[in-house]
């Protein structure tokens, strides 16, 4: 058994368990960065555990090793000949390679652990580190946007808004204690555990913030209305979505303090506890990703009414485009941040000189009456293409000039 490693999917990571020189060796092999999955915590949390005595023995002699399922690890763990665990709903398989070298010569075994205290707490444990990954890449993304969301938040004078500043103090010590202490004591949940109500509580009002913003472009009919509702759009998304970061990193890190608690205290319930935490975060996210693609579309459509009618408003109608592309790149980026899947083109905002020309030559085009047309619209409207391109107007007169000249010489 102590070339054996239990390799285990669940859809957001892989773990690699085993005898620790194993487990290396396999790690070095197929070339995947890791971070220690913290199986020795098992040993203390399942002690009421079904089957938990016999699992003791196997956490002291096991290290595990847990990556995040990108393209890399989601290749090592496609060489396997995985099946889905009956317990846990993951899927896992046995790797042995009896030679002691995991580079060659692998034998692949179906089934798994033996033990399902084993399983169920691994699995609980994978689930933990995949929502730190992610409050760490929020983390990230709040840096690189440069906000500040505490600060965003007291500077609002709504009580939700103010109240979150303060849970989220709490939250962050209770992990800083969890860190240290290796658990989560009944005193340290007691200050936690009321958190997710205020939590929701200022998500659902960032949410109702984002539709405000929407359903503003969506009433406003002229193209000055349209660009001032743009801009208000692109100095506000995001610092909401901001707010929805910092939601969703203080919702997961709740989550893993829960089930650490549940873990110790309901053992045998910490499957069926990760599948419903899971359940409901992504039910989360898709509530996130409809609003903020209702918002992206009332963008794009501003932006699309912008182009038709940019000969006329040359500069309110790239303004609205401008601000398009800012609130829906913002949103993209966010989105991934998140994990939540999309893609969004940049509109390309109309230039004034191309739909002048575009009218100018569809008039030239009309017939027997298209110089006189050409004539009116230039008279209406070269003007203003003088202030927008000095070049394009001379352009234009010149071309206007030579159809004149053969129109007189026939």
């Amino acid at each position: 058994m102590d070339d054996d490693i239990q390799l285990i999917s669940d859809g957001d990571g892989l773990a690699v368990i085993g005898d620790p020189v194993a487990v290396e060796r396999f790690l070095v092999s197929e070339g995947l960065p890791s971070k220690d999955l913290g199986l020795h915590r098992l040993g203390l949390f399942l002690g009421g555990a079904a089957g938990a005595a016999q699992a003791g023995a196997e956490f002291a002699a096991h290290s595990g090793r847990w990556m995040k399922l990108t393209e890399e690890s989601a290749r090592a763990a496609s060489k396997l000949p995985m099946v889905t665990n009956s317990t846990t709903g993951n899927l896992h398989a046995t790797l042995r390679a009896p030679s002691g070298e995991f580079a060659k010569n692998l034998q692949f075994v179906k089934g798994g652990f033996a033990n399902p205290a084993l399983l169920s707490g691994a699995a609980g444990l994978m689930a933990q580190l995949a929502m730190q990954q992610a409050m760490e890449e929020i983390t990230d993304y709040l840096a690189v946007i440069d906000e500040k969301v505490d600060d965003v938040l007291r500077a609002q004078k709504d009580a939700v808004l103010a109240e979150m500043v303060g849970v989220g103090f709490v939250i962050e010590e209770a992990m800083t204690i969890r860190q240290q202490v290796g658990r989560v004591s009944e005193v340290t949940w007691s200050k936690v555990q009321t958190a997710p109500t205020t939590i929701a509580d200022t998500q659902a009002y960032a949410l109702r913030q984002l539709d405000a913003l929407a359903e503003k472009l969506e009433r406003k009919s002229s193209i000055g209305d349209v660009a001032k509702a743009a801009r208000e759009a692109e100095s506000k998304v995001q610092e909401w979505l901001a707010v929805l970061a910092r939601c969703f990193q203080l919702q997961d890190a709740v989550a893993v303090l829960e089930l650490d608690r549940v873990m110790e205290v309901s053992p045998d319930e910490l499957d069926d506890h990760r599948l419903g935490l899971k359940t409901a975060r992504r039910n989360r996210l898709d509530l996130i990703a409809r609003c903020t693609e209702r918002l992206m579309a009332r963008m794009d459509a501003a932006a699309g009414t912008a182009n038709t009618k940019v000969l006329m408003h040359p500069f309110d109608a790239p303004a609205v485009v401008q601000s398009s592309n800012h609130v829906s790149t913002a949103i993209v980026d966010f989105q991934g941040r998140l994990g939540i899947e999309g893609e969004r083109q940049s509109s390309e905002a109309r230039r004034w000189a191309d739909a002048a020309i575009e009218v100018r030559d569809k008039a030239l085009e009309a017939g027997a009456d298209g110089v006189d047309v050409a004539r009116r619209f230039g008279s209406d409207t070269f003007d203003r293409a003088k202030t927008v391109t000095g070049r394009l107007s001379h352009r234009i007169a010149e071309r206007a000039a030579r159809l004149r000249g053969a129109d007189e010489q026939t």
